[in-house]
């Protein structure tokens, strides 16, 4: 596999030409790109510069809104309504995260529900983002459907991430963002670019039957499924997933929303749940951070152990070029 090093900025700028080119507005151009960036820079390859032919397609298919203009507003003093208006989320999010973030610390907890939203990057920026405003976050989102439920042969679920971030007082917050399904499809599709194989338990092939071939996995290239985390356990919470991103929020669950999608390679339409919480309300004290610290040293003393979030945080503090899949940098400047 060739490889290409590519600066910071030039990972943004090539981003955002390929958005713009392809008919998006500044503003949702300059959030996506950025959010792209950040993803290359923490080291989170399947959610950067690897998305950007999936948001062009979806872009020129007209799927998504290149002019999109989220809308905000209060429902109740703790529920934070967004209609994205059909863009993408990075967009959406910096719209509402700020009065999401207004409406917890002042009555502890409050939630965010987005709709019309084509949520195609990872999960973490946004939580993260709310636990460096001190907040305590968690959030999902469903997508198409490409995992089968425990004992089944069919693809139901989505991917189905959640994610969650705990602020830290002077510390970068602790922060995981995990899909549901025992791959994340990006993932997948990285190994199947790259020609690897995958370990046993990721995802059965068309007829039903385990395998490792990526390719043969990936809903996209084949009619393969992924399989749940942990069994009934994963398949669980991914069902959790599809209820509080779906009909909580008066959107679809997966399968539905593979019926109303173009195919077009980019992500689909569809809801996502943000929950805030102020710590320091909630537990009345404002040495609330001292129980969690407690716990993280606890875990850190283990020889090999690593916080969740560790690694990206360590990553972004190198400011230096990023190694690209050359292949993937020509596919994009030729969209653009």
């Amino acid at each position: 596999m060739s490889t290409t090093q590519l600066t910071l900025d030039e990972i943004y700028n090539l981003a955002r030409t390929a958005l713009l080119n392809a008919g998006s507005n500044e503003e949702m151009a300059d959030i996506v790109a950025d959010t792209v960036t950040k993803a290359e820079r923490d080291g989170s390859h399947s959610h950067g510069l690897f998305r950007i032919p999936g948001y062009v397609a979806s872009l020129k298919s007209g799927k998504v809104n290149k002019n999109a203009d989220p809308k905000v507003e209060y429902i109740t003093p703790v529920l934070v309504r967004c209609d994205a208006d059909h863009g993408y989320a990075p967009l959406a999010h910096s719209r509402c995260l700020n009065m999401l973030t207004e409406a917890a610390k002042t009555y502890g907890i409050a939630m965010a529900q987005i709709t019309k939203s084509h949520h195609f990057a990872a999960l973490w920026p946004e939580t993260e983002a709310l636990a460096e405003k001190g907040l305590v976050a968690f959030s999902c989102v469903n997508y198409m459907p490409m995992v089968a439920p425990f004992g089944a042969k069919e693809k139901v679920y989505g991917s189905n991430p959640v994610a969650f971030a705990w602020p830290r007082e002077g510390k970068p917050p602790v922060v995981f963002d995990m899909a549901t399904a025992a791959m994340a499809m990006g993932d997948i599709q990285i190994a199947a670019r790259d020609g690897k194989e995958l370990a046993p338990g990721i995802g059965l092939d068309e007829k039903g039957n385990p395998t490792t071939d990526p390719a043969a996995i990936d809903p996209n290239t084949g009619d393969g499924m992924i399989l749940p985390f942990g069994g009934y356990k994963g398949s669980h919470i991914a069902m959790m997933v599809e209820l509080l991103s779906g009909p909580l929020l008066g959107e679809t669950v997966s399968f539905e929303t593979k019926k109303l999608d173009n195919n077009d390679g980019g992500p689909p339409a569809g809801g996502q749940f943000i929950l805030a919480m102020s710590p320091e309300l909630t537990s009345g004290t404002p040495d609330w951070g001292t129980g969690a610290d407690s716990l993280f040293a606890k875990l850190k003393s283990f020889e090999g152990l690593r916080l969740p979030g560790e690694r990206r945080h360590k990553n972004r503090l190198d400011t230096g070029p990023r190694t690209v899949n050359t292949t993937l940098i020509e596919t994009i400047k030729n969209l653009a």
